[in-house]
């Protein structure tokens, strides 16, 4: 498996230029085709007013602001991407809100990388869930960028968090052309347990040999955590003391209702992620 096409979600954002940039090594890396999709439909809550009345007339305004905003910013990714050395790219503007637009584009994508909600940004054609609603609608994986991360390059020392779930599993094929590059991969099982449902008798060695017989050299660590941090916090710790650029992991391997109501590793990861992530569900 191969990269063929790399999409990035293209919007206002001050953080644009990093998640540009990170697409396009990906893009390059693989001689994948990018492509830059912005989105000028509201978000739903717009739809809320009074259509028949001032409403409509403020639609209208709207979608003129948003599609000129959508031709700044895709005239920043047209640079970013040439600046790059990008070979292949072309611009898109999709006419509905972001996260059904980029579910749309996921369709025709190999990965989907989009930005970390920055909590002092409220783009205007962007739900407030958007992340979340096109990892679990998208069928595609996402490669997540931080907000606080500063661009440089990723794929050199990848921890893949394993749990023997089935989103684990897909988000480990989907990152095979990232793997095959990387310097260092490490497979790390947090807390494992011992049995046939997940881990088998040697928890991270069956992954393992899944990935040595793609060619590429792992190590497995095997990381017991107390009831003093959770684990997605681990996680993150641990990635930093190995130095990781890029985590990946399966996103939502329960409910999603019940790790927002409850807290779960994908939400923490999602809050709080300090190095790119690729996750897929």
């Amino acid at each position: 498996m191969s990269y063929r096409i790399v999409a990035v979600h293209v919007n206002e954002s001050r953080h644009l230029i990093e998640r540009v940039n990170l697409a396009a090594q990906v893009a390059r890396d693989a001689n994948a085709h990018l492509v830059g999709v912005a989105c000028s439909g509201p978000a739903d809550n717009y739809y809320m007013a009074d259509l028949l009345g001032a409403g409509a007339a403020g639609l209208s305004i709207y979608r003129d602001f948003m599609q000129e905003q959508c031709a700044t910013n895709l005239a920043s990714f047209e640079a970013a991407a040439d600046k790059a050395g990008v070979p292949f790219f072309e611009k898109r503007v999709i006419e509905d809100e972001a996260g059904i637009a980029l579910c749309l584009q996921a369709r025709y994508s190999d990965l989907l990388v989009v930005g970390q909600p920055d909590p002092d940004e409220a783009p205007p054609a962007q739900r407030a869930d958007m992340v979340e609603y096109v990892l679990m609608h998208s069928g595609r994986p996402l490669l997540l960028v931080p907000y606080a991360w500063k661009a440089s390059a990723i794929g050199k020392t990848v921890m893949v968090a394993w749990d023997g779930s089935l989103e684990a599993a897909h988000a480990v094929s989907a990152a095979l052309p990232l793997l095959r590059n990387a310097r260092l991969v490490q497979v790390t099982v947090f807390n494992p347990e011992v049995g046939p449902n997940a881990h088998g008798e040697e928890p991270g060695a069956d992954i393992a040999l899944y990935l040595e017989r793609h060619g590429i050299e792992v190590e497995v660590s095997r990381q017991h955590v107390g009831h003093q941090i959770d684990i997605g916090n681990a996680m993150l710790s641990h990635a930093a003391d190995i130095g990781a650029d890029l985590i990946v992991m399966g996103g939502y391997g329960h409910a999603r209702f019940r790790e927002v109501l409850l807290g779960g590793v994908t939400q923490t990861i999602l809050r709080s992620m300090t190095v790119p992530v690729l996750m897929s569900h």
